[in-house]
């Protein structure tokens, strides 16, 4: 499985998001500066995150972007299902795979993919927006910039 520019660019977003609006809002400009994210894709991508309920915004001068809810409630699968979309390596193990495939009940190969996506999955799903600021302070310290999330 490879992820694209959407998961990947989109936790970076949400990581530095994490840091920087602990007490604020934050502009997307700033995200993307500190990220070298397009602005207008970084758009895109916090629009999706505000749909799935990551993100939320406030109007205004004195408005920006934060999390919708606290960063130990956040997994790297949230935000990257809501991006990306299912995390199974292939359709045949994914929501629906009877209807995916005419061979599903012969196929040998079909356990391999559903063990490597549950793999997958319960290893997004153990780590939060929390466990990835901790990462960062031990990594970056007090720094003010994030050059290597």
């Amino acid at each position: 499985m490879k992820l694209s520019t959407k998961g990947r660019y989109g936790l970076k977003a949400m990581v530095d998001l994490a840091i920087h609006s602990q007490d604020k809002h934050i502009a997307l400009k700033h995200i993307a500066q500190r990220q070298d994210i397009s602005e207008h894709y970084l758009e895109q991508l916090i629009a999706v995150l505000r749909k799935s309920g990551l993100v939320k915004s406030i109007r205004g001068a004195q408005g920006g972007y934060t999390l919708a809810l606290p960063p130990k409630e956040i997994t790297v699968g949230d935000i990257l299902r809501s991006l990306e979309g299912s995390l199974t390596p292939v359709d045949c193990v994914g929501e629906d795979p009877t209807s995916q495939c005419k061979e599903w009940d012969f196929c040998v190969t079909k356990d391999v993919w559903k063990k490597i996506g549950d793999k997958i999955n319960e290893v997004v799903d153990s780590i939060t927006l929390e466990d990835l600021i901790k990462d960062y302070e031990k990594i970056n310290g007090e720094k003010e910039y994030m050059y290597y999330i």
